[in-house]
């Protein structure tokens, strides 16, 4: 199948793409949680979605249309829709890079296989473009845009891996059931302040104590699985450890990224005769 004889090529990759992809995340992770509203902008999580993917739908569209208009042969459209799809390509780029900045793993490697063909394609429009500009023959410049397109291609195919095979930026509580009813709590002795990781059924709730009032939501981080029990309580909200997203507890509202989703939020009370239980709350 044409899909397995991708992953056997793309998996090959990763001799190059490993150690560059960690070289280039650790500069854009440095520069982007110190820029952290600029990050959640980039993010999306003003917009409770991810912004990369919403973004990477204009430029292939109006890089589609520059061809189209090519092949018609309406010079001045196609090349109006290039330095808009150009444009285009640069800001699904820069949100990319924000997103980019807190992925790990084999999705990294994938992520950076996907960046470095967007890059060889901006970088042909670009040719193209000057190209066009500088007047001439057009035939070269069409097919220095088409091969651009086709890299563009591939490398949509690529970050649709990162996002479908891989799950980078998908909410880990997508098929999370909802049911609100109370349900028995495994867990001993919460201690003021500090998370505590407690048995919900067949989940895993963090608990935190405030008084007399727990506060609990998942202990999977929305964001990328990461452990909220072993996080850092921040002015009402649990940070998680891996990429620093925060949490409220009052509700799992998100209020710092990376991550866009927020997280399930659970009510505790206490059982007479000892013990705890909790529903999820709506």
């Amino acid at each position: 199948m044409i899909g397995r004889l991708m992953a056997r090529v793309l998996d090959a990759q990763g001799g190059w793409a490993r150690p560059f992809g960690d070289a280039i995340h650790d500069v854009l992770h440095a520069v982007f949680h110190r820029l952290t509203p600029v990050r959640d902008v980039l993010n999306g999580r003003w917009l409770g979605h991810p912004l990369h993917a919403l973004l990477t739908d204009v430029p292939i569209g109006v890089l589609t249309l520059v061809i189209i208009l090519d092949v018609l042969g309406v010079p001045v459209g196609a090349d109006v829709a290039l330095v808009v799809g150009v444009l285009a390509l640069a800001g699904a780029a820069l949100a990319g890079l924000a997103d980019y900045a807190d992925t790990d793993g084999r999705a990294r490697v994938r992520a950076t296989i996907h960046g470095t063909l967007m890059t060889i394609a901006l970088v042909l429009y670009l040719v193209s473009l000057a190209m066009r500009a500088a007047g001439g023959q057009r035939a070269v410049p069409i097919a220095v845009s088409i091969v651009a397109y086709l890299i563009l291609a591939a490398g949509a195919y690529v970050g649709g891996d990162v996002v479908y095979l891989l799950g980078n930026m998908v909410d880990r509580h997508a098929w999370r059931p909802a049911g609100a009813k109370w349900a028995l709590l495994e867990v001993g002795d919460v201690p003021e302040d500090q998370p505590v990781k407690a048995k919900f059924g067949l989940q895993a709730l963090v608990l935190v104590r405030h008084g007399d009032r727990i506060q609990a939501l998942h202990e999977q981080c929305a964001h990328a699985g990461g452990p909220l029990s072993q996080g850092t309580l921040v002015d009402g909200c649990l940070e998680c450890p891996w990429h620093g997203s925060r949490f409220r507890l009052s509700d799992g509202h998100v209020v710092r990224g990376p991550s866009v989703y927020d997280q399930p939020a659970y009510e505790v009370r206490a059982v007479e005769g000892g013990g705890h239980e909790a529903r999820r709350i709506a």
